[in-house]
């Protein structure tokens, strides 16, 4: 009986992980609640973690990485508006942040507009180069879909938000501007961790073999992300629950 209950956990948890194919033993926990009952499983948090070991089926971290930003440049660099804020309601705080996608021609590069109260990615764009370009059109897209007052952006000080161009939209829509104060990649916690989840989780970090279909690969990896990946810092709720339900 033991046996057969366990075969059957085994068989549930690779029918979630089809999926969200690195979900770890507390998440698949929390997922799995209803198809245990179903089941008739008592499985808690250590049984289904020891069924998953004994099969070698948990989730072995990736070491993480830190890429760097090109700061050294003579355009004005703002303050830290969020060092001590938290906030309270979506489309308060946005973090922004550019990161590589390898092709087997080389590099395109995701520029990714994230609501920190609610952590859903609400724009995107990939683009051939690291320059203004794809950081703006990013912006212009989100911008174009959300309604905002009293927002502030946060990024880091690389040349793509600190130019002209960039901050001059912000500006011209009264965006309040915050900047990290250095080029560690933890100052700008939220933007570094979504960009790790994107690729340890969602296999972002593979080589693709063109950029179509590295754009396919984002545009799915994002709307599972939003809408499927339960996360502990929103009480088990997804990014788009938690927006939608504070447009509401």
């Amino acid at each position: 009986m033991k046996l057969r209950k366990s075969k059957k956990v085994i068989e549930l948890v690779r029918l979630r992980r089809k999926t969200l194919p690195r979900t770890g033993c507390r998440k698949l926990h929390h997922y799995l609640q209803r198809d245990f009952e179903r089941a008739s499983i008592k499985a808690g948090r250590d049984r289904l973690f020891n069924i998953l070991r004994a099969e070698n089926m948990l989730v072995k971290p990736k070491k993480a990485s830190c890429r760097t930003t090109n700061s050294y440049h003579h355009f004005h660099k703002y303050n830290n508006l969020i060092k001590d804020f938290t906030p309270i309601k979506i489309n308060q705080v946005w973090a922004t942040d550019i990161t590589y996608i390898r092709t087997v021609n080389g590099f395109c590069y995701l520029a990714l507009v994230t609501d920190v109260f609610s952590r859903k990615i609400i724009g995107y764009d990939i683009s051939d180069s690291l320059e203004l370009l794809g950081s703006l059109r990013a912006l212009k897209k989100t911008l174009y879909k959300a309604e905002v007052s009293e927002l502030i952006h946060h990024s880091y000080r690389g040349v793509q938000y600190c130019s002209h161009q960039y901050t001059g939209e912000l500006i011209r829509r009264n965006i309040k501007i915050s900047m990290t104060e250095g080029n560690h990649c933890y100052v700008n916690a939220i933007a570094e961790r979504v960009n790790g989840i994107l690729k340890d989780e969602f296999y972002l970090d593979q080589t693709f073999y063109s950029k179509e279909h590295s754009q396919k690969a984002v545009k799915s990896a994002i709307k599972l992300y939003n809408n499927e990946r339960l996360h502990l810092s929103l009480d088990y709720k997804t990014p788009n629950m938690v927006y939608q339900f504070s447009q509401n």
